[in-house]
């Protein structure tokens, strides 16, 4: 799915260019996520999560694109960690279906390469011509930078699994296309700002994502999920992880469908708060039009 988000209160025809961060290396998934989602912003590349995080409180970034989510691979644990301690918001969603290419320097061919470097789950998700092709998986800290290290070392033999982008920009041959073991892989980003910005109530389908810590009582979690269970409201996600290593302090995630200012959302919201003892909205936006395409395809 190609289409923009739905509102984008940052960006103005006489406004400066929004500089947006992500972490990787240039030709990263989330640098492909940025050029889609925003094909006018500058992209500024980090080095870890912390560091993204980081340039968006600080202001060195108006904006940061954070993937939060894998249809194969499951959760970044990372961004659950430190996105309650961060104070940024989100502010939108963007879903990026990844395809893997097996590049390597020109010239290389297939029946040259030994070794394949990329990231774990890039490893991970091209399984099936790894093993075709008998070539021995090597762990590099992500997809775009095995690209750049190939590219660097001038190496026939060592091939790496990254993005169209990625063999674009370091000059690399792509010796095989779309080598992802399954093609609903997809990638759920959340655009992260400074300043909370809600989507207006009654703008389209819209999500609301919150993060809470339910009291110390019996059966207290079932109690807090059953307001939204009796008023309708549809929970996407929930995450559950513990707190600074307290396996009796879990914090929760959500994403629900719905708007804060939604009647049945006020009196989930009631219920919630009846049975925690902390909850913080973490963000508003506009629902991807990605999710209405998975609706159609489950049912």
């Amino acid at each position: 799915m190609r289409t923009r988000p739905a509102t984008n209160p940052h960006e103005t025809p006489m406004t400066k260019k929004l500089k947006i961060a992500f972490q990787g290396e240039p030709g990263a998934n989330s640098h492909i996520a940025i050029v889609e989602a925003y094909p006018d912003a500058e992209p500024l590349p980090c080095a870890t999560f912390e560091d993204a995080l980081s340039a968006i409180a600080s202001g060195e970034a108006d904006l940061g694109m954070i993937p939060i989510e894998n249809s194969v691979a499951g959760r970044v644990a990372d961004i659950h960690h430190l996105l309650p301690a961060s104070g940024l918001y989100i502010i939108g969603e963007w879903f990026l279906p990844i395809h893997a290419q097996l590049m390597a320097v020109p010239g290389a061919k297939l029946a040259d390469i030994k070794t394949v470097e990329s990231h774990v789950h890039a490893l991970g998700q091209s399984r099936r011509i790894i093993r075709k092709l008998g070539l021995k998986p090597i762990v590099a800290a992500d997809t775009a930078g095995s690209a750049r290290d190939i590219a660097e070392r001038g190496d026939k033999t060592v091939a790496a699994i990254a993005s169209r982008l990625a063999a674009k920009i370091y000059g690399l041959d792509i010796l095989a296309e779309d080598i992802e073991d399954e093609d609903h892989n997809t990638t759920r980003f959340i655009v992260l700002a400074r300043d909370a910005k809600w989507a207006p109530s009654g703008s389209g389908p819209i999500v609301t994502t919150f993060l809470f810590r339910v009291r110390n009582v019996p059966a207290a979690l079932y109690k807090a999920l059953g307001g939204f269970a009796t008023n309708g409201v549809n929970m996407t996600k929930l995450e559950s992880y513990m707190i600074e290593g307290n396996f009796f302090a879990t914090q929760f995630y959500a994403d629900v469908e719905g708007h804060p200012e939604d009647r049945s959302l006020v009196f989930a919201f009631e219920e919630l708060a009846f049975y925690s003892k902390e909850m913080k909205i973490l963000g508003v936006y506009p629902a991807h039009p990605f999710r209405a395409t998975f609706e159609e395809a489950a049912a």
